[in-house]
């Protein structure tokens, strides 16, 4: 390992680009530091730790805290990432938007275009949003904002969705230009940084939690628990790692050509199909649409007051047996709506016939666009399961299935189930879910790249003896 980070720095195109990209990062997180005018961030603090944040939680993770202290960059790139998602969608309906993806290098500079102004329009509508947001937070003293925005309200609302807007924009320059001028996909090294970034308070708090319960003699986070603790993010680390370097591989030959006197063709290749080919975009997908449900359930119990509104909000509040079951369901329903975007059978079974390969015992055209369907929702839906399970784990850990607020079988369940599975572990795990797989999947497609760039020098990769595969391979 050693002679490979030696190796890095005797390449000088390498070294620069490594150094441009820590360079770009540590610009980022000097951006999550800098607050928005007339915002008092110690009172916005203070209603985090009383764990009065509500959404600022969800997505406080992927800005690197810098939206629970209300800094520049408090949208974080999230705003670009939704313009790109709802752009992606948008080329299967739009007949636009379709032909310009097929015209090569011209049509997605313009689609990038596209998407730069959808991430300004997402990002107003946003940062208008965040300023009713804030303005509804309340400490013990009153407002989390200064004097003189209380006193000059709408001035401070402009204000606000200019500078949030603004430092989207410039989070997303920042991006390009990893992308351009480092190494690895920008954006979601902006989005590793900002996770990671959390990590080192993670492990202060489990540790405070552990010496703290030990000296008080509670069972809040003992020895035993920590031990478990790391037992699970292992074995969660070596699943996500094994599955999404997993493939399913079709098989594919080519047919012989004689021309001339030569023999072309012949060769036996293979189609790789990925595990997990939706990537993390169902666990946000579905971690969105879940706040429509809880948002009308609870205003319908607010407003009416009626048991079958309280029950159903009950049910559907976080690690409750409504949630799990949408969670769960959203995940895998997302998993084969992107999947058939970015795979279509036909056009690939299309190019085979057109390029004269075939799979070996299946007919050419509709035969093998049916087999390769069929593969890919075997496929899809071990995918699917898989991101399931990864995304409510944490959520067992801590809150277990709260199975009471079933309708007639409940409290039945209840009483016959282990309490360890309706009430959980007590066992908090900091990296759940959707940031598991973006840190795993974004460092394993970062060692490929500075990998490849070295095999491409004839210097040894970062393991002997082997390459390692990414996500893309």
């Amino acid at each position: 390992m050693i002679d490979t980070f030696r190796n890095i720095a005797r390449v000088p195109d390498l070294r620069k680009r490594l150094l441009f990209v820590a360079l770009m990062l540590f610009v980022f997180r000097i951006g999550a530091h800098i607050h928005v005018p007339g915002v008092d961030w110690i009172a916005i603090k203070n209603i985090r730790e009383m764990g009065g944040g509500g959404l600022m939680d969800f997505l406080d993770l992927f800005s690197g805290q810098a939206l629970s202290n209300m800094t520049l960059f408090a949208l974080g790139i999230m705003p670009y990432i939704s313009a790109s998602i709802i752009l992606q969608l948008l080329t299967v309906v739009v007949p636009y938007l379709e032909k310009l993806s097929k015209e090569g290098e011209l049509g997605r500079k313009k689609i990038t275009q596209y998407t730069r102004y959808g991430t300004v329009l997402i990002s107003v509508i946003q940062g208008y949003g965040m300023t009713f947001y804030f303005q509804s937070l309340q400490t013990n003293e009153g407002s989390v904002l200064t004097e003189g925005a209380r006193g000059n309200m709408l001035w401070w609302q402009i204000l606000t969705v200019i500078t949030l807007t603004a430092g989207t924009a410039f989070i997303m320059w920042i991006g390009e230009q990893i992308t351009e001028r480092g190494i690895g996909n920008g954006i979601s090294l902006l989005i590793f940084a900002g996770i990671v970034v959390g990590l080192p308070g993670g492990v202060v708090v489990i540790i405070e939690d552990l010496i703290g319960a030990t000296a008080r003699g509670e069972t809040a986070m003992t020895p035993f628990k920590l031990i478990l603790l790391l037992i699970f993010m292992v074995a969660v680390v070596g699943a996500i790692v094994f599955v999404e370097r997993g493939q399913r591989r079709i098989p594919v030959s080519y047919a012989k050509r004689v021309v001339g006197r030569k023999i072309y063709g012949g060769q036996s290749t293979y189609i790789p199909l990925r595990i997990n080919t939706a990537g993390v975009i169902p666990v946000i997908f579905a971690s969105s649409i879940l706040l429509l449900p809880q948002w009308l359930f609870g205003a319908a119990a607010n407003a009416t007051g009626w048991d079958f509104f309280i029950n159903l909000n009950n049910m559907s509040q976080y690690g409750h047996t409504l949630y799990m079951i949408f969670y769960v369901t959203a995940i895998i329903f997302f998993c084969f709506f992107y999947t058939q975007i970015v795979f279509n059978p036909k056009d690939v079974a299309d190019n085979m016939k057109k390029y004269g390969s075939f799979i070996p015992g299946k007919r050419p055209g509709r035969r093998t666009a049916d087999y390769i369907a069929a593969v890919l929702n075997r496929v899809t839906t071990a995918g699917g399961l898989y991101l399931a399970a990864i995304a409510i784990l944490p959520i067992f850990l801590l809150y277990g299935f709260r199975v009471e607020t079933m309708p007639f079988v409940g409290r039945w369940l209840n009483s016959v189930l282990p309490y360890w599975v309706t009430h959980g572990m007590d066992i908090p795990f900091y990296f759940g879910g959707t940031s598991l797989l973006i840190v795993i999947g974004v460092a394993m497609d970062f060692v490929q790249q500075v990998e490849s760039q070295l095999v491409m020098r004839h210097y040894d990769s970062f393991f002997k003896g082997s390459r390692l595969r990414g996500r893309r391979s």
